[in-house]
């Protein structure tokens, strides 16, 4: 291995060392007596989300295997948070950096990009992604870092303080600190991948339930093991559910799926703002909705436990899209149904 690869290796653990881990937070709600549930803030990471993770683990995986070399050109297939991640990490090894994504995504995370010296490839649909980010590869002699393919493998699921490892630890004094379920929506797969190894490999019961947004084939495949399925339309929940079935996602680690409405997402993330006084990313309103969903069912059933879910990123991302609601009347539709139906889930 040669000096400058790790001297890289090297920089990146330092960065590591300077973070902290990030926050578990107790949500208390009246309307669930002996259900106590949790976020996982992922937003406190540098670079403000739950990618942050992923970032780190996939360069150290491509300098390990000796893809990733001293002026290698880095090219990712993004929705907008993978990249803002990788492009500070990129800038930390002093690597120029290429986002492809599509031309919807937030103003902010482009912005983001930009900032940490990377730049921005354009393409019109989600499904344009993949080949645009291999075409540019080829033409640049760059790594494409591929996180739809990578994500489930560049990490250690066993432990080594992965997210699924700080979850249990932060748990460990509360009430009940074997949750019944950790809920999590799927991007790439990779995050769902490494909880449902670790829950197996630990001897956990914890459940994992999936949540997936309108117009992502995960669920589905899920159910009928067809992976050949696509969908015409992308996901409108920036950062997770796909058209296609990526590599990263792993169906037999999963317990139970549920799909979540996306007026229901936005709604359950405008409800999240009232109970933690900050605004949350749309995924997060995915993740709070099964939360919820399953609580309910809990309470219903006379059971008591705890649900884990993950705060993945801040919605001061999102105020041009998901928190102005001229954007989501046009974009997502009316809420009024979705707000009734949340209504319902809080009596």
């Amino acid at each position: 291995m040669n000096n400058w690869v790790t001297h890289a290796i090297r920089e990146i653990n330092a960065d590591y060392q300077r973070s902290a881990d990030t926050h578990l937070i107790r949500l208390t709600l009246p309307a669930f007596p002996g259900i106590h549930i949790y976020l996982k803030d992922e937003s406190t990471h540098p670079t403000g989300s739950l990618k942050h993770r992923l970032a780190r683990s996939l360069f150290l995986y491509g300098l390990c295997n000796g893809w990733i070399k001293e002026g290698t050109t880095i090219i990712e297939a993004s929705s907008g948070s993978t990249a803002v991640s990788e492009a500070y990490f990129a800038r930390l090894l002093g690597l120029p950096f290429i986002a492809v994504m599509p031309a919807c995504t937030a103003k902010r995370k482009i912005e983001q990009i930009t900032f940490y010296g990377g730049r921005c490839h354009f393409v019109d649909s989600p499904c344009q992604i993949y080949d645009a980010s291999e075409t540019l590869a080829r033409e640049l002699n760059g790594h494409y870092m591929d996180q739809f393919t990578y994500a489930e493998r560049a990490t250690d699921w066993r432990g080594n303080n992965n997210i699924a490892d700080s979850i249990f630890r932060q748990m460990a004094n509360e009430p009940y600190s074997e949750p019944e379920y950790i809920v999590m929506s799927a991007g790439t797969g990779g995050t769902s991948a490494t909880i449902g190894r670790y829950l197996r490999h630990q001897g956990h019961q914890t459940r994992l339930m999936v949540v997936d947004p309108e117009n992502s084939v995960f669920l589905n495949y899920w159910r009928d093991g067809d992976n050949q399925r696509r969908s015409d339309t992308g996901s409108r929940i920036e950062g997770i559910g796909r058209p296609r079935v990526e590599p990263s996602f792993i169906p037999g680690v999963i317990d139970d799926m549920m799909r979540v409405p996306d007026c229901a997402t936005i709604v359950a993330m405008q409800w999240l703002e009232t109970v933690l006084g900050r605004k949350v990313g749309a995924s997060t309103g995915t993740n709070m909705w099964g939360v919820l969903s399953l609580a309910a069912q809990m309470r219903d059933a006379g059971q008591t436990g705890s649900i884990v879910t993950l705060l993945c990123d801040s919605g001061e991302r999102y105020l041009e899209s998901y928190y102005n609601p001229e954007w989501v009347a046009a974009s997502i539709g009316n809420l009024s149904e979705a707000r009734q139906a949340l209504q319902a889930l809080l009596k």
